[in-house]
């Protein structure tokens, strides 16, 4: 927040120039429920940092979370200058009439329309952190367990509901068939013989949301998982193998345990499927050919861009 000095032009030259930076007043967080405490905490410490003060918004969906940051963040923060607010969509609705100088929301894009709606009625400035279907494209000449370690690392990570998480993977019918076998085995390092029994896998949010994704396990051809429990809110990491672009699973963000295999012809045939979407978070590919990470940064974008990995890590 130091004032920094900035070089004169002719017209300035006997003048100092510097920025100096101001808060913009009181900022509005509205947290998710996927990761309630750190998409929380974060904003707020940069809100902080720069000088804000900070009306928070919890997610009502992450109950125990909510509780604790409205019993907890007033014992250590100044109260007249942050404050908690509890309730579920009506409640934000009335928050988002009133003028704030800056709001940062996190969640679906369907919610992300109604903030920014709202905050076009008063010209505040906004941060939109939403999800989406993020691809990830496996080219022939990679390792199969080698991408397999990665991605399902990734994919089933908190259950799968990670906005940044690959959605859907991109590759050929060999790859495809190579692939398979290559994530049971990262599966069952990962998670072992059975997965529901495993410390290291998440349950689904609440029932809603499984109901939603137990309805997509009928996409496609399972090749690996599949089952449920609906007492314990439990979904099988899960692979669906021959998925077709029409179907519900690529209709809109998974965000669980589930991963579908649509297999393209070739390079060209996957970017124009990427780019007929809408543009997602992140974008990932897999390949050792020097020449596919110019072909990639020309013709399909992300929001941010995600770094081309040429050949990946040991995951």
């Amino acid at each position: 927040m130091k004032d920094e000095s900035v070089s004169t032009n002719l017209l300035t030259k006997l003048s100092s120039a510097f920025i100096r930076k101001e808060p913009f007043g009181l900022v509005l967080i509205i947290a998710p429920w996927n990761y309630p405490l750190n998409l929380m905490i974060m904003p707020l410490v940069g809100a902080i940092a720069a000088g804000n003060c900070v009306v928070l918004k919890p997610s009502e969906i992450s109950k125990n979370t909510e509780k604790v940051l409205a019993e907890r963040l007033p014992q250590y923060l100044d109260q007249s200058c942050f404050a908690v607010v509890l309730g579920g969509p009506e409640e934000t609705g009335q928050l988002l009439k009133h003028k704030f100088d800056y709001i940062f929301f996190t969640g679906s894009p369907r919610v992300g329309k109604i903030v920014m709606a709202a905050a076009a009625e008063h010209l505040t400035p906004v941060t939109l952190e939403l999800g989406g279907k993020n691809p990830c494209y496996v080219d022939d000449s990679c390792d199969p367990q080698t991408v397999a370690n990665c991605v399902a690392w990734f994919r089933y990570f908190n259950a799968g509901q990670t906005c940044v998480a690959p959605d859907y993977i991109l590759c050929s019918q060999e790859m495809q068939e190579r692939l398979v076998p290559a994530l049971q085995n990262a599966i069952t390092r990962f998670y072992g013989d059975n997965p529901q029994t495993s410390p290291n896998l998440g349950r689904i949010i609440n029932q809603k949301h499984f109901k939603r994704l137990q309805g997509l396990l009928g996409c496609g051809r399972v090749a690996i998982g599949g089952q449920s429990d609906e007492g314990e809110r439990y979904i099988a990491p899960t692979v669906l193998a021959d998925v077709q672009e029409t179907e519900a699973v690529m209709q809109e963000e998974i965000f669980g345990p589930i991963l579908p295999l649509v297999t393209v012809r070739s390079l060209d045939e996957t970017v124009e499927l990427i780019n007929r979407r809408e543009k997602p978070l992140a974008l990932y590919a897999f390949s050792k050919r020097s020449q596919d990470p110019a072909a990639w940064a020309g013709t399909t974008a992300s929001s941010p861009s995600t770094p081309f990995p040429t050949s990946a890590p040991a995951c």
